[in-house]
């Protein structure tokens, strides 16, 4: 409440100011350190307390990525950023489907509106929503959403699977203007368009940095997700992926393999850490002590997340950071109560070795089969 309390006071006397972002300092003998988190939910209050438990000095010349997520009310959002910005030096934000939602705000808004609401207090937070660079290190946060058509595996047949709508809150916790909608490829173009304005600098970046970090909210290829034979909701590709996200991600970081190449996401809330296609890409669930940390996705109390997602596909490194629901936490899922957020850069360099995570280690070992669609027996 007190963060949330400077920030209005704040915000009523105009005292606040977007920060130049600069070199990063050294600390402690490190250098430049970038960690990830994501989903961390926290109007679940396990969640906000967790972000409260983090340490005020430990990170205070870091940078920390939050793939999206962070809560569904405003008022929380809020406090939850004032926490980490108090935390970290820099701190970058995309939104997810969560923090649109409008269920119970007290300000008749929908879903767009919202969004700006949420990109405005990211300005007056000193939160950053679009590219910069520090210590020649390229952060580039992509906007996104998803849609049904990036799923091209075979579904699963003879057995009874709830609708989207009835399984996608989504569907009904959001509202949008009548042009835009989840049922369609809309939605999915819009947020890409987003990132249109900040081509050129994204264009400075790839031409005076060496190495780059993308990160989003959602998932941009489907082989980041389980075969549906292994989900407990065969439909969920339908909504967690972009294809003009993938798109976007081939642009920046050009489509040979790159150790210099790296994206994060979250959303799934499976943690992954694998190479695509010549790019690693990485998830780490935050929703708590004992879940996926959606973009935390390299360290276990420091330099390398606790059980974070990450991939490589293409030559690309992905990595996912979820923090997860306080059930997930109890059920222990993807770690433990003594997550911290997951470290994915240091001293110039990404984490050399792909970190552990259970699908990822699967797929890394079991060729994808999606044209089977036998249920797994669990």
């Amino acid at each position: 409440k007190i963060a949330l309390k400077k920030y209005r006071r704040c915000v009523k006397r105009s005292c606040i100011k977007r920060p130049q972002v600069v070199s990063g300092a050294k600390k402690d003998g490190f250098g430049l350190r970038v960690f990830v988190l994501s989903d961390l939910h926290t109007d679940y209050p396990e969640n906000m307390a967790w972000v409260r438990s983090l340490s005020t000095k430990r990170h205070e010349k870091d940078v920390l990525l939050v793939a999206g997520d962070v809560a569904e009310m405003y008022d929380n959002f809020i406090l939850t950023m004032s926490l980490l910005k108090e935390r970290f030096e820099y701190v970058f934000f995309v939104p997810g489907n969560h923090d649109l939602w409008c269920r119970w705000e007290t300000e008749d808004f929908d879903s767009l509106e919202k969004l700006n609401k949420l990109l405005d207090a990211c300005k007056q937070l000193g939160v950053e929503t679009n590219p910069a660079v520090i210590d020649g290190l390229g952060i580039i946060p992509l906007f996104s959403w998803y849609h049904e058509s990036f799923d091209r595996e075979d579904d699963i047949v003879g057995v009874r699977i709830p609708s989207l709508d009835m399984a996608c809150k989504d569907f009904h916790a959001c509202k949008w203007p009548g042009n835009l909608s989840n049922r369609d490829t809309s939605l999915a173009l819009y947020f890409d368009s987003m990132n249109e304005k900040n081509q050129n600098t994204v264009k400075r970046i790839q031409s005076t940095c060496s190495q780059i970090i993308t990160f989003s909210h959602f998932v941009p290829r489907q082989e980041l997700c389980p075969e549906k034979r292994m989900l407990f909701y065969p439909n969920l590709p339908k909504i967690i992926g972009s294809d003009w996200l993938e798109d976007r991600i081939r642009s920046i970081h050009g489509v040979e393999s790159s150790s210099f190449a790296c994206h994060v996401f979250g959303h799934t809330h499976f943690c992954w850490d694998a190479v695509v296609d010549g790019i690693r890409f990485k998830f780490r669930d935050q929703n708590g002590p004992s879940c996926k940390v959606h973009v935390p996705m390299w360290t276990k109390k420091g330099y390398r997340y606790q059980c974070k997602p990450s991939c490589q596909v293409q030559g690309f490194d992905l990595n996912m950071a979820p923090l997860a629901y306080p059930r997930e936490r109890k059920r222990r899922m993807n770690g433990g109560e003594t997550w911290l957020p997951f470290c994915i850069y240091l001293d110039g360099e990404f984490g050399a070795k792909v970190m552990p995570c259970y699908w990822s280690d699967y797929y890394a070992i079991n060729p994808r089969t999606p044209s089977n669609t036998e249920l797994a027996p669990w």
